[in-house]
Protein backbone atom coordinates (compact mmCIF):
# COMPACT_ATOMS: atom_id res chain seq x y z
CA UNK A 1 0.00 0.00 0.00
CA UNK A 2 1.69 3.27 -0.93
CA UNK A 3 0.55 7.33 -1.06
CA UNK A 4 3.03 9.35 -2.74
CA UNK A 5 3.15 12.99 -2.48
CA UNK A 6 5.92 14.82 -4.96
CA UNK A 7 7.86 17.66 -5.67
CA UNK A 8 9.45 18.69 -8.55
CA UNK A 9 13.38 19.28 -8.27
CA UNK A 10 14.43 22.77 -6.46
CA UNK A 11 17.12 24.38 -7.94
CA UNK A 12 19.74 26.05 -5.18
CA UNK A 13 21.94 27.95 -4.98
CA UNK A 14 23.30 28.33 -1.32
CA UNK A 15 26.45 29.36 -1.90
CA UNK A 16 29.49 27.73 0.16
CA UNK A 17 28.63 25.57 2.76
CA UNK A 18 31.61 25.43 4.05
CA UNK A 19 32.64 21.55 3.19
CA UNK A 20 30.90 18.45 4.02
CA UNK A 21 31.03 19.61 7.97
CA UNK A 22 28.15 21.30 7.69
CA UNK A 23 26.20 19.64 5.07
CA UNK A 24 26.42 16.67 7.44
CA UNK A 25 25.43 18.89 10.35
CA UNK A 26 22.40 19.89 8.17
CA UNK A 27 21.15 16.51 7.33
CA UNK A 28 21.58 15.45 11.09
CA UNK A 29 19.37 18.42 12.12
CA UNK A 30 16.64 17.30 9.16
CA UNK A 31 17.13 14.04 10.91
CA UNK A 32 16.29 14.82 14.26
CA UNK A 33 13.64 17.29 12.90
CA UNK A 34 11.60 14.67 10.74
CA UNK A 35 11.87 12.18 13.92
CA UNK A 36 10.72 14.48 16.31
CA UNK A 37 7.66 14.84 13.86
CA UNK A 38 7.41 11.32 13.33
CA UNK A 39 7.04 10.65 17.69
CA UNK A 40 4.87 13.93 17.50
CA UNK A 41 2.26 11.61 15.05
CA UNK A 42 2.00 9.35 17.61
CA UNK A 43 5.24 6.98 16.50
CA UNK A 44 6.51 4.97 19.57
CA UNK A 45 10.03 4.10 17.80
CA UNK A 46 11.70 5.48 14.96
CA UNK A 47 14.66 5.09 12.80
CA UNK A 48 16.35 5.88 9.12
CA UNK A 49 18.64 3.94 6.96
CA UNK A 50 19.33 3.87 3.61
CA UNK A 51 17.11 3.01 0.77
CA UNK A 52 18.76 -0.32 0.45
CA UNK A 53 18.48 -3.85 2.41
CA UNK A 54 21.78 -6.29 2.92
CA UNK A 55 22.79 -8.87 0.95
CA UNK A 56 22.15 -11.21 3.40
CA UNK A 57 18.51 -10.14 3.56
CA UNK A 58 18.16 -10.61 -0.17
CA UNK A 59 19.85 -14.23 0.18
CA UNK A 60 16.97 -15.04 2.64
CA UNK A 61 14.05 -14.04 0.78
CA UNK A 62 15.84 -15.41 -2.67
CA UNK A 63 15.72 -18.68 -0.87
CA UNK A 64 12.80 -18.20 1.14
CA UNK A 65 10.89 -17.96 -2.30
CA UNK A 66 12.48 -20.83 -4.70
CA UNK A 67 12.01 -23.44 -2.09
CA UNK A 68 8.35 -22.69 -2.47
CA UNK A 69 7.98 -21.04 1.98
CA UNK A 70 5.96 -18.71 0.40
CA UNK A 71 3.22 -20.91 -0.02
CA UNK A 72 0.23 -19.56 -2.08
CA UNK A 73 1.40 -16.01 -0.99
CA UNK A 74 2.29 -15.29 -5.11
CA UNK A 75 2.75 -12.27 -5.04
CA UNK A 76 6.06 -12.39 -2.95
CA UNK A 77 7.53 -14.43 -5.86
CA UNK A 78 5.40 -11.55 -8.75
CA UNK A 79 6.93 -8.70 -6.91
CA UNK A 80 10.67 -9.92 -5.90
CA UNK A 81 12.77 -7.60 -7.78
CA UNK A 82 10.96 -4.92 -5.77
CA UNK A 83 11.31 -6.49 -2.61
CA UNK A 84 14.96 -7.19 -3.01
CA UNK A 85 15.63 -3.41 -3.69
CA UNK A 86 14.09 -0.58 -2.71
CA UNK A 87 15.42 1.32 -5.00
CA UNK A 88 13.45 -1.37 -7.60
CA UNK A 89 10.30 -0.30 -6.14
CA UNK A 90 11.37 4.10 -6.12
CA UNK A 91 14.34 4.65 -8.16
CA UNK A 92 14.68 8.39 -6.74
CA UNK A 93 14.51 6.96 -2.91
CA UNK A 94 17.79 8.02 -0.88
CA UNK A 95 16.40 7.46 2.60
CA UNK A 96 13.79 5.35 4.78
CA UNK A 97 12.14 6.80 7.32
CA UNK A 98 10.76 3.21 9.26
CA UNK A 99 8.55 3.88 11.74
CA UNK A 100 6.77 1.74 14.62
CA UNK A 101 4.02 1.76 16.86
CA UNK A 102 3.45 -0.46 20.17
CA UNK A 103 0.36 -3.05 20.07
CA UNK A 104 1.49 -4.66 23.21
CA UNK A 105 -1.41 -7.10 24.74
CA UNK A 106 -2.84 -6.35 28.09
CA UNK A 107 -2.10 -9.83 29.36
CA UNK A 108 -0.15 -13.29 28.31
CA UNK A 109 -1.86 -14.29 24.74
CA UNK A 110 -0.71 -18.24 25.95
CA UNK A 111 -3.03 -18.18 28.53
CA UNK A 112 -5.95 -17.46 26.08
CA UNK A 113 -5.05 -21.10 24.57
CA UNK A 114 -6.50 -23.06 27.80
CA UNK A 115 -10.28 -22.15 27.27
CA UNK A 116 -10.95 -24.63 24.54
CA UNK A 117 -14.64 -23.42 23.65
CA UNK A 118 -13.13 -20.21 22.84
CA UNK A 119 -11.25 -18.83 19.46
CA UNK A 120 -8.11 -17.19 20.28
CA UNK A 121 -7.83 -14.61 17.98
CA UNK A 122 -3.36 -13.19 17.42
CA UNK A 123 -3.36 -9.74 19.41
CA UNK A 124 -2.36 -7.56 16.40
CA UNK A 125 -6.65 -8.31 15.27
CA UNK A 126 -8.48 -8.06 18.65
CA UNK A 127 -9.58 -4.36 17.41
CA UNK A 128 -9.46 -2.05 13.95
CA UNK A 129 -7.40 -3.04 11.02
CA UNK A 130 -3.82 -1.60 11.78
CA UNK A 131 -3.02 -0.26 8.46
CA UNK A 132 -5.25 2.35 9.03
CA UNK A 133 -4.11 4.15 11.72
CA UNK A 134 -0.60 4.12 10.79
CA UNK A 135 -1.19 4.90 7.33
CA UNK A 136 -2.84 7.68 8.47
CA UNK A 137 0.21 8.78 10.56
CA UNK A 138 2.27 8.18 8.42
CA UNK A 139 0.63 10.63 5.85
CA UNK A 140 0.97 13.27 8.21
CA UNK A 141 4.99 12.66 8.45
CA UNK A 142 4.79 12.61 4.93
CA UNK A 143 3.03 16.00 4.17
CA UNK A 144 5.17 17.55 6.73
CA UNK A 145 8.39 16.70 4.97
CA UNK A 146 6.41 17.66 1.72
CA UNK A 147 5.75 20.84 2.64
CA UNK A 148 8.92 22.23 5.54
CA UNK A 149 11.90 20.28 3.89
CA UNK A 150 10.99 20.39 0.31
CA UNK A 151 11.29 16.93 -0.78
CA UNK A 152 9.35 13.49 -2.46
CA UNK A 153 8.00 11.34 -0.14
CA UNK A 154 5.98 8.18 -0.95
CA UNK A 155 4.74 6.03 2.18
CA UNK A 156 3.89 2.47 2.54
CA UNK A 157 2.46 0.27 5.06
CA UNK A 158 3.03 -3.64 4.70
CA UNK A 159 0.50 -4.67 2.35
CA UNK A 160 3.51 -3.31 -0.61
CA UNK A 161 6.45 -4.72 -1.51
CA UNK A 162 9.12 -3.83 0.84
CA UNK A 163 11.08 -5.75 3.38
CA UNK A 164 10.29 -3.89 6.30
CA UNK A 165 11.64 -5.83 9.09
CA UNK A 166 15.51 -5.89 7.60
CA UNK A 167 14.80 -2.33 6.89
CA UNK A 168 13.28 -1.52 10.60
CA UNK A 169 16.46 -3.07 11.40
CA UNK A 170 19.21 -1.36 9.42
CA UNK A 171 17.29 1.44 10.95
CA UNK A 172 18.38 0.48 14.70
CA UNK A 173 14.21 0.08 15.59
CA UNK A 174 14.75 -3.50 16.71
CA UNK A 175 16.69 -6.84 14.98
CA UNK A 176 14.94 -9.53 13.32
CA UNK A 177 14.73 -12.23 15.76
CA UNK A 178 14.84 -16.30 15.62
CA UNK A 179 11.26 -16.38 14.53
CA UNK A 180 11.85 -13.85 11.88
CA UNK A 181 10.05 -11.00 13.15
CA UNK A 182 10.96 -7.84 14.69
CA UNK A 183 12.63 -7.53 18.41
CA UNK A 184 12.91 -4.17 20.30
CA UNK A 185 14.85 -3.75 23.26
CA UNK A 186 11.90 -1.03 24.68
CA UNK A 187 8.89 -2.77 22.96
CA UNK A 188 9.12 -6.83 22.96
CA UNK A 189 7.88 -8.44 19.76
CA UNK A 190 4.91 -6.23 19.82
CA UNK A 191 5.48 -3.15 16.98
CA UNK A 192 3.78 -2.25 13.42
CA UNK A 193 5.76 -0.78 10.82
CA UNK A 194 5.17 1.38 8.29
CA UNK A 195 7.77 3.32 6.10
CA UNK A 196 8.68 6.98 4.13
CA UNK A 197 10.42 6.77 1.82
CA UNK A 198 12.24 10.06 0.84
CA UNK A 199 14.66 11.44 -1.88
CA UNK A 200 16.47 13.45 0.98
CA UNK A 201 19.98 11.95 1.65
CA UNK A 202 19.83 11.31 5.68
CA UNK A 203 22.72 9.96 7.90
CA UNK A 204 21.35 6.36 8.57
CA UNK A 205 21.43 5.42 12.14
CA UNK A 206 23.02 2.43 13.36
CA UNK A 207 21.59 -1.10 13.06
CA UNK A 208 20.50 -2.93 15.70
CA UNK A 209 22.55 -5.62 17.45
CA UNK A 210 21.53 -9.03 17.80
CA UNK A 211 20.00 -9.83 21.27
CA UNK A 212 18.66 -12.99 20.71
CA UNK A 213 22.22 -14.72 21.87
CA UNK A 214 21.40 -18.76 22.54
CA UNK A 215 17.83 -18.27 23.55
CA UNK A 216 15.71 -20.37 21.23
CA UNK A 217 12.35 -20.37 22.96
CA UNK A 218 10.43 -19.40 19.94
CA UNK A 219 11.85 -21.35 17.80
CA UNK A 220 10.76 -24.53 20.28
CA UNK A 221 7.26 -23.29 21.18
CA UNK A 222 6.07 -23.42 17.97
CA UNK A 223 3.14 -25.79 17.42
CA UNK A 224 3.92 -26.73 13.85
CA UNK A 225 7.83 -26.54 13.37
CA UNK A 226 7.87 -23.71 11.16
CA UNK A 227 11.37 -23.10 11.77
CA UNK A 228 13.51 -24.66 9.94
CA UNK A 229 16.39 -23.08 11.39
CA UNK A 230 16.97 -20.27 13.64
CA UNK A 231 15.97 -16.70 11.37
CA UNK A 232 13.71 -18.66 8.37
CA UNK A 233 10.08 -19.37 8.35
CA UNK A 234 8.66 -22.03 6.31
CA UNK A 235 5.09 -20.25 6.08
CA UNK A 236 3.38 -23.47 4.81
CA UNK A 237 3.64 -24.84 8.38
CA UNK A 238 3.18 -21.60 10.33
CA UNK A 239 -0.57 -21.46 11.68
CA UNK A 240 -1.14 -17.30 11.13
CA UNK A 241 -0.53 -18.29 7.13
CA UNK A 242 -3.04 -21.61 7.15
CA UNK A 243 -5.62 -20.00 8.82
CA UNK A 244 -5.43 -16.14 7.40
CA UNK A 245 -3.64 -17.00 4.07
CA UNK A 246 -4.21 -20.48 3.25
CA UNK A 247 -7.21 -20.91 0.89
CA UNK A 248 -8.46 -24.70 1.05
CA UNK A 249 -8.71 -26.77 3.61
CA UNK A 250 -6.18 -26.88 6.41
CA UNK A 251 -3.94 -30.05 5.78
CA UNK A 252 -4.54 -32.83 8.07
CA UNK A 253 -1.06 -32.83 9.85
CA UNK A 254 -1.71 -29.41 11.43
CA UNK A 255 -5.04 -29.28 11.97
CA UNK A 256 -4.88 -30.72 15.76
CA UNK A 257 -1.67 -28.60 16.35
CA UNK A 258 -4.06 -25.29 15.55
CA UNK A 259 -5.60 -26.15 19.04
CA UNK A 260 -8.46 -23.14 19.54
CA UNK A 261 -6.10 -20.91 17.17
CA UNK A 262 -8.81 -19.28 14.73
CA UNK A 263 -7.25 -16.33 13.12
CA UNK A 264 -3.14 -16.04 13.37
CA UNK A 265 -0.69 -17.44 16.47
CA UNK A 266 1.45 -15.29 19.01
CA UNK A 267 3.08 -18.13 20.14
CA UNK A 268 6.48 -17.18 19.10
CA UNK A 269 5.89 -13.35 19.37
CA UNK A 270 4.28 -14.07 23.43
CA UNK A 271 7.41 -16.30 24.64
CA UNK A 272 9.96 -13.43 23.67
CA UNK A 273 11.77 -12.58 26.94
CA UNK A 274 12.28 -8.85 25.93
CA UNK A 275 8.16 -8.56 26.11
CA UNK A 276 9.07 -7.74 30.28
CA UNK A 277 9.73 -4.24 29.09
CA UNK A 278 7.05 -3.90 26.54
CA UNK A 279 4.16 -1.44 28.00
CA UNK A 280 0.44 -2.29 26.75
CA UNK A 281 -0.89 -0.68 23.80
CA UNK A 282 -1.75 3.00 24.52
CA UNK A 283 -3.75 3.46 21.43
CA UNK A 284 -7.64 2.55 21.50
CA UNK A 285 -7.36 1.48 18.49
CA UNK A 286 -5.12 -1.14 19.79
CA UNK A 287 -6.91 -2.39 22.98
CA UNK A 288 -8.55 -5.76 22.61
CA UNK A 289 -12.38 -5.86 22.23
CA UNK A 290 -14.24 -7.86 24.76
CA UNK A 291 -16.05 -9.26 21.59
CA UNK A 292 -12.94 -10.08 20.14
CA UNK A 293 -11.24 -11.54 23.22
CA UNK A 294 -12.40 -15.07 23.47
CA UNK A 295 -15.31 -15.05 21.60
CA UNK A 296 -17.50 -18.56 22.28
CA UNK A 297 -16.71 -20.80 19.39
CA UNK A 298 -20.00 -22.32 18.80
CA UNK A 299 -21.58 -18.48 18.29
CA UNK A 300 -18.84 -17.91 15.75
CA UNK A 301 -19.64 -20.98 13.67
CA UNK A 302 -23.21 -20.06 13.61
CA UNK A 303 -22.28 -16.68 11.55
CA UNK A 304 -23.62 -16.63 7.82
CA UNK A 305 -21.54 -14.10 5.36
CA UNK A 306 -24.50 -11.11 6.50
CA UNK A 307 -22.78 -11.56 10.01
CA UNK A 308 -19.26 -12.45 9.86
CA UNK A 309 -19.28 -9.13 7.89
CA UNK A 310 -21.26 -7.62 10.72
CA UNK A 311 -19.48 -8.75 13.20
CA UNK A 312 -15.68 -7.73 12.22
CA UNK A 313 -16.40 -4.73 10.10
CA UNK A 314 -12.94 -2.54 10.44
CA UNK A 315 -11.49 -5.71 11.58
CA UNK A 316 -8.55 -7.16 9.57
CA UNK A 317 -10.39 -10.58 9.94
CA UNK A 318 -12.75 -9.44 7.72
CA UNK A 319 -10.55 -10.18 4.91
CA UNK A 320 -10.38 -13.73 4.99
CA UNK A 321 -14.00 -14.25 4.03
CA UNK A 322 -16.52 -15.83 6.44
CA UNK A 323 -16.09 -19.82 4.26
CA UNK A 324 -12.22 -19.50 5.87
CA UNK A 325 -12.44 -18.20 8.76
CA UNK A 326 -15.87 -20.83 10.07
CA UNK A 327 -13.62 -23.47 8.49
CA UNK A 328 -10.91 -22.47 11.25
CA UNK A 329 -13.43 -22.16 13.91
CA UNK A 330 -14.26 -25.99 13.05
CA UNK A 331 -11.43 -26.72 13.43
CA UNK A 332 -11.22 -25.55 16.88
CA UNK A 333 -14.63 -26.93 17.93
CA UNK A 334 -13.22 -30.74 16.74
CA UNK A 335 -10.02 -29.80 18.94
CA UNK A 336 -12.30 -28.77 22.19
CA UNK A 337 -12.84 -32.28 23.51
CA UNK A 338 -16.45 -30.98 23.98
CA UNK A 339 -18.92 -33.69 22.63
CA UNK A 340 -21.66 -30.82 23.16
CA UNK A 341 -19.85 -28.85 20.85
CA UNK A 342 -21.90 -31.26 18.00
CA UNK A 343 -24.43 -28.99 18.25
CA UNK A 344 -22.75 -26.53 16.48
CA UNK A 345 -20.45 -28.69 14.17
CA UNK A 346 -23.78 -30.80 12.43
CA UNK A 347 -25.95 -27.81 10.66
CA UNK A 348 -22.58 -26.91 8.91
CA UNK A 349 -22.43 -30.51 7.62
CA UNK A 350 -24.83 -29.35 4.71
CA UNK A 351 -23.25 -25.78 4.55
CA UNK A 352 -23.55 -24.33 0.66
CA UNK A 353 -19.20 -23.97 0.85
CA UNK A 354 -17.14 -27.05 0.55
CA UNK A 355 -14.61 -25.84 2.50
CA UNK A 356 -16.84 -25.75 5.76
CA UNK A 357 -18.53 -28.74 4.74
CA UNK A 358 -14.96 -30.38 4.81
CA UNK A 359 -14.12 -28.63 7.82
CA UNK A 360 -17.57 -29.76 9.62
CA UNK A 361 -16.72 -33.35 8.77
CA UNK A 362 -13.36 -33.63 10.46
CA UNK A 363 -14.29 -32.13 13.59
CA UNK A 364 -17.99 -34.32 13.74
CA UNK A 365 -15.70 -37.15 13.42
CA UNK A 366 -13.07 -36.29 15.44
CA UNK A 367 -15.65 -35.61 17.84
CA UNK A 368 -17.62 -38.91 18.23
CA UNK A 369 -20.13 -38.02 15.38
CA UNK A 370 -21.14 -41.10 13.34
CA UNK A 371 -21.05 -40.99 9.70
CA UNK A 372 -24.54 -42.90 8.65
CA UNK A 373 -25.35 -41.97 5.23
CA UNK A 374 -23.74 -38.65 4.56
CA UNK A 375 -21.01 -39.88 2.37
CA UNK A 376 -23.46 -41.48 -0.47
CA UNK A 377 -25.21 -37.59 -0.16
CA UNK A 378 -21.87 -35.88 -0.87
CA UNK A 379 -20.56 -34.34 -4.32
CA UNK A 380 -17.40 -32.59 -3.35
CA UNK A 381 -14.76 -34.89 -3.73
CA UNK A 382 -11.98 -33.23 -0.68
CA UNK A 383 -15.59 -33.35 1.42
CA UNK A 384 -15.72 -37.20 0.55
CA UNK A 385 -12.07 -37.83 1.23
CA UNK A 386 -13.00 -36.62 4.88
CA UNK A 387 -16.02 -38.59 5.20
CA UNK A 388 -13.94 -41.29 3.88
CA UNK A 389 -11.09 -40.98 6.32
CA UNK A 390 -13.51 -42.39 9.06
Amino acid sequence: MAWVLALPAVDRDDGDMNGEGEQLAESTSLADRIKAEARAAGFDAVGITRAEVGRREQARLDTFVAGGEHGEMAWMADTLDRRRDPRALWPEARSVIVCAMSYGPDHDPLADLEHRDRGVIAAYARNRDYHDLVKKRLKRVARWMHAELDCAVKVFVDTAPVLEKPLAARAGVGWQGKHTNLVSRDHGSWLFLGEVFTTLDLPADAPETDHCGSCRRCLDICPTDAFPTPYTLDARRCISYLTIEHKGPIPRAFRAAMGNRIYGCDDCLAVCPWNKFAETAREAAFIARDDLTLPRLAELAALDDAGFRARFSGSPIKRTGRDRFVRNVLIALGNSGDASALDAVVPLLDDASALVRGAAVWAYLRLGGEPGDRLARENDPQVRGEWKRV
